[in-house]
């Protein structure tokens, strides 16, 4: 059976769990605890998520890769590619979410913990803030307290304004469900866990909208639920 390997709080593995859950796949989830070394030893690859074991023994690790090959890889399911969304308008998505990882990867960092896999272990949650520091120069605290700042950035680059009123118009990134929303909902899902910053309500009706759609939240194992 497919298998899923992944972390609750990464958005690319919730990326792929959006899409396999849309298509109603037979499909194993396996969420890893953050510490677990091991899985990857037995994979035999670098350590990384998500992983996608294939039912003909590849391992895909390129989110990106997996969702835009997804209606090849499970045919004769629900389609999220063709007809759905053409080779440029996902490279124009795909661009703009380069755009903004830099920023991204500053908002997420200080939420992860909310995730039960990292702050619902004082050794693991220890060991993530020096893993954060070591990447961003920054504590955990420090990158919280410049979540404002960080918002602000990404609402400038992301033209967060316009996109919330062209999903509210047309209810998907396409107007019909696409890979296109697997990315959009798994990426902006996790800057509405900062305390003080408030998404648009045109986005916020756009995420459950997905969530709905495809039976599946990214915000499953929090702590708080």
């Amino acid at each position: 059976m497919t298998t899923l390997y992944h972390f609750h709080s990464s958005p690319q593995s919730q990326r792929v769990r959006l899409a396999l859950s849309y298509k109603g796949v037979p499909w194993q989830d396996r969420p890893l605890a953050w510490d677990d070394d091991e899985t990857f030893f037995e994979l035999g690859i670098a350590r990384q998520v998500p992983v996608l074991a294939t039912d003909d023994g590849r391992l895909l690790t390129d989110s990106l890769a997996i969702l835009r090959d997804i209606d090849t890889l499970f045919p004769d399911t629900p389609p999220l590619v063709n007809g759905r969304i053409d080779e440029a308008a996902w490279q124009a998505l795909v661009d703009w979410r380069d755009g903004c990882d830099a920023v991204l990867e500053r908002l997420y960092a200080p939420v992860r913990p909310a995730w039960r896999e990292i702050g619902g272990h004082a050794e693991t949650l220890a060991a993530y803030k020096q893993e954060v520091k070591h990447r961003f120069g920054m504590s955990l605290e420090e990158l919280a307290n410049d979540r404002y700042d960080g918002f602000a950035q990404f609402s400038r680059l992301s033209r967060l304004t316009e996109l919330s009123r062209h999903l509210a118009k047309n209810r998907f990134y396409m107007g019909e469900p696409s890979i296109a929303d697997m990315l959009l909902c798994a990426d902006i899902y996790p800057i509405q866990i900062h305390d003080g910053i408030a998404l648009p309500v045109d986005l916020m009706y756009y995420l459950k909208r997905v969530e709905d759609l495809c039976g599946l939240s990214p915000g499953e194992d929090l702590l708080t639920r």
